[in-house]
């Protein structure tokens, strides 16, 4: 059984954790994860390096139309105080670039008669 099934059928703490078989504490850490509105159980995301420049990086892609190379954001962003390693840049541009097109994609609709 679900731990948070389990809490919500019981509504206890104790008697959750023995359905589940585990610990009450552990419940309760689910239990404040779910108020929280967080993903019981995931890890938390940690910050990344580059976290500061991505706002300038998705005003570059946008700028560019998707067509900005990463080594050109790099030397950019770079020139900005970034400290982090070309591949991670180049990582975060292309998730963006795919974000990017993916918005503006296409759709074929065909023709209904």
């Amino acid at each position: 059984m679900n731990i948070l099934e389990a809490y919500d059928l019981t509504g206890s703490l104790r008697d959750a954790a023995e359905l589940a078989g585990c610990s009450h504490h552990t419940v309760a850490r689910y239990v404040a994860e779910r108020e929280r509105g967080a993903a019981p159980g995931a890890p938390p995301r940690r910050p990344g390096v580059i976290d500061p420049f991505l706002p300038k990086l998705e005003e570059l892609v946008d700028r560019s139309k998707g067509k900005v190379r990463a080594d050109v954001a790099h030397d950019k962003i770079a020139a900005m105080g970034y400290g982090g390693s070309e591949r991670t840049t180049r990582r975060a541009v292309a998730g963006l670039k795919a974000a990017w097109h993916a918005g503006r994609r296409r759709v074929h609709r065909p023709w209904t008669c």
